[in-house]
């Protein structure tokens, strides 16, 4: 199975010259926890994250609306191809242990998203008749990869 197959197609982005209130209100608007910033050529030189926006302005008292994008985005990005396989997505989201990755298309340029959240509503509504590209399994070490911590086991006792 491929990326697009998963990813979101309609992404919203913002340039690195933005304000953190301007990506903010872009989050909150669209109820987002990462946003990709791109330059003029729409290809991808950061993300940024609602926890990232957090821990700048909470942390260092400093007003979002006087603090550009570029100044806190994550500059070091990891990024997949639409017609990569989604097993290879996976990985790459475990070793970099991240929740959403940039879709990027030939010349480089932002053309999706793919997060481990469209992953598991992708996989839960592949159960059924047809056996699912996915495995539960597969996500769920995903996911534990991501976080870093164990996922505790719960028993689920009749009543």
């Amino acid at each position: 199975m491929k990326v697009r197959k998963v990813m979101q197609k309609d992404v919203k982005y913002c340039p690195p010259e933005a304000t953190v209130a301007e990506a903010a209100k872009l989050m909150a608007t669209n109820d987002l926890g990462v946003v990709p910033i791109v330059d003029a050529q729409h290809r991808v030189v950061g993300m940024l994250t609602d926890r990232d926006i957090c821990l700048e302005v909470g942390t260092k008292e400093r007003l979002a609306s006087h603090v550009a994008v570029r100044e806190i985005m994550k500059r070091k990005v990891s990024g997949c191809g639409p017609d990569e396989d989604i097993h290879a997505a996976l990985t790459l989201m475990q070793n970099r242990k991240v929740r959403r990755l940039p879709v990027l298309d030939e010349e480089g340029r932002l053309c999706g998203i793919l997060s481990i959240d469209d992953v598991v509503r992708y996989t839960e509504k592949a159960r059924g008749p047809e056996a699912p590209e996915l495995t539960d399994v597969e996500v769920v070490d995903t996911f534990k990869a991501i976080t870093g911590k164990p996922v505790k086991e719960h028993r689920i006792v009749p009543a």
